[in-house]
C-alpha cells in the first residue's frame, strides 16, 4: 500500500519506501520479526559492540535504539487511534542511546526485549479498524497517520540493518 505524503514528515519517505516490497504492514512486522533476529544472531560476535568511528553506534546499541523506537512509535500510534487529539513530543534518540548501556547486556536478552516489543505492536496494529488506521495526529511537531507509523517502525529496521551490512560488515 502506498501512503498519501500528508500521512508522514517527508524525512520518514525513504523509511517507508523500504517497507514496498512487503504484501502488507502487519504481514511485514510479523516477517520482519523473525528477520530481525536471525540478523543479529549472525553478525559476528566481535562486530556486536564494534563501532566504525568515534561517536558512532554499536550494533548493540542500533538494536535497543530500534527497540526504544518502535515503543515510542507504537504508543504514538495507541494515542492517535483512540483519537487522542494531544500533540506528542519528539525524543532524542542519542540521549536514549546513552541512557539504555546496550554494550553491557547480552545479545539474548536485547533479543528477547525486541521480540516482546514486536509482539505487542503487531497485536496493537492486529487489532485496529480501517477508520482507526487513517487517524492523523501530531508527533515531533508533524502530521502523521497511525498506518504511517507502523509503515516507520518497519522501514526503521530495514534501514539500520541496511546500515550495519554496508559499515559494520
Amino acid at each position: 500500500m502506498i501512503l498519501d505524503t500528508t500521512e508522514f514528515a517527508p524525512y520518514y519517505k525513504p523509511y517507508i519506501d523500504k517497507t514496498l516490497n512487503y504484501t502488507s504492514v502487519l504481514d511485514g512486522l510479523k516477517q520482519n520479526k523473525n528477520e530481525v533476529g536471525l540478523f543479529f544472531e549472525n553478525l559476528p560476535k566481535d562486530k556486536l559492540e564494534f563501532s566504525y568511528a568515534a561517536g558512532k553506534w554499536t550494533p548493540k546499541d542500533i538494536l535497543l535504539h530500534l527497540i526504544d523506537a518502535e515503543r515510542i512509535f507504537t504508543y504514538r500510534a495507541l494515542r492517535i487511534s483512540r483519537n487522542d487529539k494531544t500533540e506528542l513530543p519528539g525524543f532524542e534518540e542519542d540521549d536514549y542511546v546513552i541512557e539504555a548501556n546496550a554494550n553491557n547486556r547480552e545479545l539474548k536478552d536485547l533479543l528477547l526485549e525486541f521480540e516482546t516489543v514486536r509482539s505487542a505492536t503487531v497485536s496493537l496494529y492486529s487489532t485496529l479498524s480501517d477508520i482507526q488506521m487513517m487517524r492523523m495526529g501530531k508527533a515531533s511537531s508533524c502530521d502523521v497517520s497511525v498506518r504511517a507509523l507502523a509503515y516507520m517502525t518497519l522501514g526503521h529496521y530495514l534501514h539500520h540493518m541496511q546500515i550495519i551490512k554496508e559499515r559494520y560488515l
